[in-house]
């Protein structure tokens, strides 16, 4: 069925966060009103004596963060050293919040899944972002994969407005 398609005409990529070393940076948000799910994909490129970031989910009710609050996550996919391997690994995320890895020189990946419903629709609730905490010789980027689109195709649904 999608043998031909191209992985843009399927799938809203946005940019959440370009690559930097996470201090005072806070990735954006994107709208899921359009989409019924997002993968989060993050990756880091570790220098000498990194600490690693602490990764976790917020929504809001709007891309400007309005209401901003903490989204609950369970699980993600991980891969500590791309070099090595290509394989992403199912890892139970402890309290809502997960640290990247602190493995001098590596390279990494992580996928988080986010379900539009997993988010308090009741109360409004349609945007996210990730949090990316303080982080030292670690450069890490957040590229947000929104898909299916509900009405349209995903380049006709805006992700980063409301």
């Amino acid at each position: 069925m999608f043998r031909n398609a191209e992985l843009a005409d399927l799938v809203k990529l946005v940019t959440g966060l370009a690559p930097i070393t996470p201090s005072s940076s806070t990735p954006d948000y994107v709208s899921l009103k359009g989409y019924d799910r997002c993968s989060i994909i993050i990756m880091g490129d570790n220098a000498a004596d990194v600490t690693g970031s602490a990764i976790t989910l917020l929504q809001a009710t709007a891309v400007a963060g309005t209401s901003e609050k903490a989204l609950a996550m369970t699980t993600q996919k991980a891969n500590s050293d791309t070099a090595a391997s290509d394989t992403l690994t199912a890892t139970a995320v402890t309290s809502n919040t997960f640290t990247t890895t602190t493995t001098n020189n590596k390279n990494f990946l992580h996928v988080i899944d986010v379900k539009a419903a997993d988010l308090d629709v009741a109360n409004n609730f349609d945007c996210i972002r990730v949090g990316t905490a303080n982080a030292v010789n670690t450069v890490i980027s957040v590229l947000y994969a929104l898909y299916p689109a509900r009405h349209a195709s995903p380049a006709a649904v805006a992700a980063i407005t409301d």
